[in-house]
């Protein structure tokens, strides 16, 4: 083992993607479409937290969607015995494990990758997969950074490899059917929409740097990232409050609203300005390693004068409107609005206390930690699958330029509020008008061999 462990550092000296050229030179060729009565053999990156969601969803399908669960990695080995227990416990079958992404994607049999890793990797894994000929479910937010989402849809395009955003709303049937209420003038013209990420969250604490433990690949987990010394306060989980790893909680919980609000506004471009504002409130900032705000409001104009409103609230709080949502949306229109809470939507005329229109079916608000529960999830995994049989992207309810625009919003929030100013956007160019010190937070200085293509 340490012998194969110390070849496999030994070659992550080299130039990026260990032979990634070679594997892109097959991906048109290898498994173009899969029949429909064809097993497809899947793997899962990244198999803690919303990983362990991603197991339990691929198991739960192996029969109605001839799916099999072929393979686990993660960057800390420490999992590997738990989660293929999981595995074996719910399907017979004993998964092989990996902890290196490069060496997964080698395997020919693997038709897909299923990935729930930090936000810092989602962009160069998605674009290894998608040159090895690998279809791809990668959750949210799509990318990091705003340059490296383009290159993730380029990259799908370019390997006709089908990538869905775990944006799981999209496939909550009373989901669906508040959009088509909203784009049917339910409300009248819909001119703003209210995104709310409602977590309080206490402080995590501040220790020390230390030595890595022997079982995580602390380099590989960096990946593109600047190399730090090893805090146990910065890693698994952690991760998201740290802006070379994460985006906080306005780039955590808040895309699935992000994309709900921009789902229902039908902006199918992005905003021409954005403001964002806020900090680390109640938590002394000095005994928490903690960067990103815990407190933020944010404020999109798009170029009709319609508007986006998102806000998070990372402390204690009261719920919104008279469902008392904590994580959800509220569109406002001409001759009404509608109140969306999980599954369950209710919408009012005017001035009227009691709906007019609301969801068939009542649904629960699902509490934000009962992700094995969230609704949506099974159905957008199949949907994936699907997918992957039909060989189109029409097919899918969360197509990676579609999870791409939605994940640009809570991105270019947090460029404003690191600059303090509102900024104003170019659509087309994807860069900030007139504004050098904003566009060089579009993308990141990369770490060799962990480095995004310019050219896909």
């Amino acid at each position: 083992m340490e012998k194969r462990r110390e070849f496999i550092k030994k070659s992550l000296l080299g130039t990026a993607g260990i032979a990634m050229a070679g594997m892109s030179m097959s991906a048109k060729s290898y498994a173009s479409i899969i029949g429909a009565n064809e097993r497809i053999n899947i793997a899962v990156v990244g198999i803690r937290g919303q990983g362990s969601n991603h197991i339990n969803q691929w198991c739960a399908l192996k029969d109605n969607r001839n799916v099999r669960l072929k393979t686990l990695c993660d960057a800390d080995e420490q999992y590997f015995s738990e989660k293929s227990k999981v595995v074996i416990d719910k399907t017979g079958v004993t998964p092989t494990t990996e902890w290196d992404v490069r060496k997964v994607l080698e395997d020919k049999e693997l038709d897909a990758v299923s990935m729930a890793i930090p936000n810092h990797w989602h962009a160069l894994a998605t674009i290894w997969a998608c040159q090895a000929g690998k279809h791809v479910y990668i959750e949210k937010p799509a990318s990091h950074n705003v340059w490296e989402g383009r290159k993730m849809v380029e990259a799908a395009r370019k390997y006709d490899r089908r990538v869905q955003v775990g944006f799981q709303n999209r496939s909550i049937a009373n989901v669906m059917e508040a959009m088509e209420f909203l784009h049917g003038g339910g409300i009248g013209d819909v001119y703003m929409a209210r995104g709310t990420c409602y977590k309080p969250r206490d402080s995590f604490g501040k220790v020390a740097d230390s030595n890595p433990p022997a079982s995580l690949h602390y380099d590989y987990w960096r990946g593109p990232a600047e190399m730090i010394p090893y805090n146990e306060k910065k890693v698994h989980y952690n991760w998201h409050w740290h802006w070379a790893t994460g985006n906080g909680d306005t780039g955590n919980q808040g895309p699935h609203q992000f994309d709900v609000a921009r789902w229902g506004m039908n902006k199918n471009e992005h905003p021409v300005s954005v403001y964002s504002a806020g900090g680390i409130y109640g938590i002394d900032p000095n005994e928490c390693s903690q960067e990103t705000p815990n407190t933020q409001s944010s404020v999109f104009k798009y170029a009709d004068g319609t508007m986006l409103e998102f806000e998070t609230r990372g402390r204690y709080t009261n719920g919104e409107s008279s469902l008392g949502i904590e994580i959800g949306n509220v569109f406002y229109g001409t001759n009404g609005y509608l109140e969306l809470d999980g599954g369950t939507w209710k919408a009012f005329r005017q001035k009227e206390k009691e709906p007019f229109a609301q969801s068939k079916k009542q649904a629960a608000p699902v509490a934000s930690t009962q992700v094995l529960a969230a609704p949506g999830g099974a159905e957008h995994y199949a949907n994936f699958l699907d997918a992957i049989r039909a060989g189109n992207n029409e097919t899918l309810h969360c197509d990676i330029e579609e999870g791409f625009k939605s994940s640009v919003l809570p991105l270019i929030a947090n460029v404003s509020y690191l600059t303090g100013r509102e900024l104003r956007f170019d659509g087309t160019t994807e860069k900030f008008v007139k504004d050098k010190e904003a566009d060089k937070m579009l993308t990141r200085d990369y770490r060799d061999p962990y480095t995004v293509p310019n050219k896909v």
